[in-house]
């Protein structure tokens, strides 16, 4: 353990890289081909660390321009502060969207490099709630074709993943039968979640919803627009039992999470730190949750959730997603690897456990 006095930030550096998907990808609502990861160090005590955010280059350009200046010199040790700082900086701006994301980028690498000054990891500074942390696979793009939606799910089953999400809502008349195509691939022992990335209306969703109950869907993900907190809940009231309804993946600020949960719109609220303001914010969901009696789920990033998901109570699941585990695996030392069905923080590691390979990264630098 180090001697802990006011620790000055000396540099503030950012850069953001553009990794092209391995195939086609789209979910209900947007199509993609590449995927932006922007990477923030902070320098302090002879000590970088690095946090993230997958989000637009124009996050990176913000993080640039508005917060290297205001944070450098700054103490590094008071996270709450810097946190705030940045908040402030952004008010005219609007605190959603990419000032959340820029946030999120920076916050990430505070507690990284907190983590590291302290010498220990990040889940032992945060102090863990569990062991490890339950994952599900996650892709099942609507551009596959069946059998490419089959062969994946049926890949994680047999990694000893116990639970697989698929994406749904692009073609509504065809979801049935694809979501029965993914059950007979995974077999009856392993869970079957779909994603509608607010796709549906109220009534279709409500009708499919039915139809996905006879191939044991347990976790129906934004059947509508997680803006429709009325829609969700009237999902959340009539979706058949077993069926969770989950949401929040779009939410940015903790007052969003405290609307979502008091209008009891979700069964299991999603948060996702490289959005909701960082780690700060998603340890904020999940008091929140706590208060509300509500799972919490993180949302995409595995490599970051592991500690903030280890540390939760509330905590019930990860999403391994599928174009995050390639990009991390690709990019990071230290990039999570499940077993059996679940990741652990490596506690050999200090902070997160992950390090940037700036030289494979940099052929994909914007």
């Amino acid at each position: 353990m180090r001697d802990i006095n006011e620790v000055p930030i000396e540099a503030v550096v950012v850069s953001a890289y553009r990794v092209p998907t391995a195939t086609p990808e789209s979910d209900g609502t947007l199509a993609w081909d590449s995927t932006t990861l922007v990477f923030v160090e902070i320098q302090a005590a002879g000590l970088c660390g690095g946090g993230y955010s997958y989000a637009d280059e124009a996050t990176a350009r913000l993080v640039h321009e508005r917060f290297e200046k205001l944070l450098v010199g700054c103490d590094a040790l008071a996270i709450a502060a810097r946190w705030r700082d940045m908040r402030d900086n952004v008010r005219n701006l609007g605190a959603a969207g990419i000032s959340a994301m820029a946030i999120s980028a920076v916050d990430n690498a505070l507690w990284d490099w907190k983590s590291k000054f302290m010498g220990v990891p990040l889940v032992t500074l945060l102090g863990a709630a569990h062991e490890s942390i339950c994952i599900y696979g996650s892709g099942g793009f609507t551009s596959y074709t069946d059998q490419q939606l089959q062969e994946q799910l049926s890949g994680w089953a047999r990694e000893g993943i116990r639970a697989v999400k698929m994406k749904v809502g692009r073609e509504p008349q065809r979801d049935r039968a694809r979501v029965a195509a993914a059950r007979r691939a995974i077999g009856d022992d392993v869970a079957l979640f779909v994603d509608a990335n607010g796709a549906y209306t109220r009534k279709q969703a409500l009708l499919l919803a039915q139809g996905f109950a006879d191939s044991n869907v347990s976790w129906f993900e934004e059947p509508v627009s997680s803006d429709d907190l009325e829609g969700l809940r009237l999902l959340r009231d009539r979706a058949p039992a077993g069926m969770n309804i989950s949401a929040g993946e779009y939410g940015y600020t903790p007052g969003y999470f405290r609307r979502m949960l008091q209008a009891q719109a979700v069964d299991v609220l999603q948060a996702d730190a490289t959005r909701c303001f960082g780690l700060t914010g998603f340890l904020a969901a999940a008091a929140l949750c706590e208060a509300f009696h509500v799972p919490l789920s993180s949302h995409c990033a595995p490599s970051l959730h592991v500690a903030a998901t280890c540390s939760a109570g509330p905590a019930i699941n990860l999403e391994y997603f599928f174009d995050h585990v390639r990009i991390e695996r690709m990019l990071f030392d230290g990039a999570c690897v499940p077993s059996d069905g679940v990741l652990a923080a490596d506690l050999s590691r200090l902070g997160l456990g992950i390090e940037l390979k700036k030289e494979d990264a940099e052929c994909y630098r914007i």
